[in-house]
């Protein structure tokens, strides 16, 4: 191969300058320690200091020229893999049903690429966190927990005579949890029996059936009729009928959203499989097991696979550390908001509604909401769901990338939350595309960026109690721009200083409104709210009715 003899090439004439470097190395160092001795055979030890001075100040010169060669080979190296990782790529797909290689049936995707590949690896944090560095700033955070714990102690004591830690807000947003806790076992028992089974139904019959349309079609609709109705109306029913405090309301919803997605993957990459089967080659239908469906369900990814690579034992040590943090992430969250959110809205049916006090809403409330968006993200996709990958032996923990680190909304969209992307990616973009021939890749991006609003948005509008379409306003609006503006050309400190800037507003104008618009449903409840009372945003006129 070309590429692989332009790398031998590289490497030898860099193992020829290495050792050139190395023989002219050495003679220095022969000259630079063959000190003159005095007059008594000893050596000059004020001449030893001044030696061992300028070697270093030559070493700390030589350091940036060292570093830029470490570079470039490993440039060359990684650049060689992807070479190789790209021919394997274009090697024939798993499943083929025709002898061109490709699915020429119209019910059946021809795969543009092979999909997600799972593969043992740590997630970015737990890698950081090796650094000493990065590792401080952990502790850090923790220090002040403990310090926030005992200060909290403390004025109690002195304030109230009292030295109790007080959970009031997060017994209310956790409460009803025997609600919670049914109706997630009747969701994981409904997911778990029957979609399985109506595709085990029509898997098993399907080939030996003379009607293969009306068959896919009459179990197509029996699917569509339970997950509808079963998992689609049932949950939200429940969480409005019930009354489900803020968090017990989105374990619900999220739960639903989760499983509908995981259904919906199993369906999809097990499907092909079904309706390539030869049977004049083997007798038995490779039908995914019950224990491989019941371990896709827990694991912490939304795209199927018979296997996923796995580690060799469970570090309960660890799995105890992240559900520790999970809860010291919890307490942190519910100080932030106890203390420094909440407090501005407590009276807020007294204010008018104007561009003043909105301004100064937004701008009081950007510091605590950009530090409980990052605990909330550290508890969900960090320790939570390493915590389950742990416990499952699951290898493959890149549930998020470096998106702290992104220069364009392109690459944060794609890296901070890489277990939805992979599953948008590939489920609606990838399929959208195939669907119109592989043509406007505009129109499927903005189909995607339209499905993971309106998802949003519902979860937010089921569990706030109200509809209030302002995270929708900035995800189409806003996010849409964005993406294509800072893009990924964009590279450059400065960009990621605008990205950051823009981020920390949108959270500060997210959290301000959706609050304005909580407290004005509890200070202006209506007798007989009307259809467009629901959709009418009453923070606007809740003033007027004290």
């Amino acid at each position: 191969m070309v590429g692989e003899e332009n790398i031998s090439v590289r490497n030898r004439r860099s193992t020829y300058e290495t050792a050139e470097e190395k023989g002219h190395l050495s003679k220095r160092l022969e000259a630079d320690w063959s000190f003159p001795q005095s007059s008594n055979g000893r050596v000059d030890v004020d001449h030893l200091v001044t030696r061992k001075m300028q070697l270093l100040v030559e070493a700390e010169q030589m350091k940036p020229a060292f570093m830029q060669r470490i570079d470039s080979h490993f440039t060359e190296f990684v650049n060689g893999l992807i070479a190789k990782s790209v021919q394997l790529e274009s090697s024939p797909p798993a499943f083929s049903a025709e002898k061109d290689g490709g699915f020429k049936s119209k019910g059946s995707r021809a795969s543009l690429e092979h999909g997600k590949v799972f593969v043992a690896r740590k997630s970015a944090l737990d890698e950081l966190f090796e650094v000493e560095d990065i590792r401080t700033i952990h502790h850090m955070f923790i220090a002040f927990f403990i310090l926030i714990i005992l200060s909290t102690l403390i004025v109690n004591f002195i304030d109230e005579g009292r030295s109790v830690l007080e959970f009031d807000l997060l017994v209310y947003t956790f409460g009803k949890g025997s609600v919670v806790a049914s109706t997630w076992l009747y969701m994981f028992l409904f997911t778990l029996t029957v979609p399985y089974g109506l595709f085990l139904l029509w898997a098993q019959g399907y080939h030996g059936s003379s009607h293969k349309t009306i068959r896919s079609t009459f179990f197509g609709g029996l699917f569509m009729i339970f997950q509808i109705f079963g998992l689609g109306v049932g949950p939200a029913y429940i969480a409005i009928v019930y009354n489900l405090p803020p968090a017990s309301a989105f374990i619900v919803i999220l739960e639903q959203v989760r499983l509908l997605m995981k259904i919906y993957s199993f369906i999809r990459e097990n499907t092909p499989r079904i309706l390539s089967f030869m049977p004049q080659k083997t007798n038995t239908i490779q039908v995914p097991k019950v224990s491989q469906y019941l371990y896709f369900l827990f694991a912490p990814t939304l795209i199927y696979r018979d296997e996923y690579p796995r580690t060799p034992t469970i570090r309960w040590s660890y799995v105890a550390t992240m559900f520790a943090q999970v809860l010291g992430s919890l307490f942190y969250t519910s100080y932030l908001c106890d203390k420094h959110l909440l407090p501005a809205f407590r009276n807020y049916s007294r204010e008018h509604f104007n561009v003043r006090e909105l301004v100064l809403c937004i701008f009081n409330t950007i510091l605590p909401s950009t530090l409980m968006t990052i605990f909330l993200y550290f508890l969900l996709f960090h320790c939570w769901l390493n915590a389950f990958a742990e416990m499952l032996r699951f290898a493959d923990r890149m549930f998020y990338k470096d998106w702290w680190n992104s220069t364009s909304y392109a690459r944060y969209f794609r890296t901070w939350n890489v277990v939805v992307h992979d599953w948008l990616y590939y489920y609606a973009y990838k399929d959208f595309l195939w669907l119109f021939g592989g043509k406007s890749k505009a129109v499927a991006m903005l189909s995607v960026f339209t499905l993971s609003a309106i998802v949003h948005e519902y979860v937010l509008a089921v569990c706030l109690g109200y509809f209030y379409p302002v995270l929708f306003c900035i995800f189409m609006g806003f996010g849409m721009v964005f993406n294509f503006i800072l893009n990924d050309r964009r590279k450059g400190p400065i960009w990621n200083v605008i990205l950051w800037s823009t981020f920390i507003l949108g959270l500060g104008i997210l959290f301000c409104l959706y609050t304005q618009e909580w407290y004005a449903h509890k200070h202006c409840p209506l007798e007989n709210p009307t259809f467009l009372d629901y959709v009418k945003p009453r923070s606007w006129t809740c003033h007027l009715k004290v």
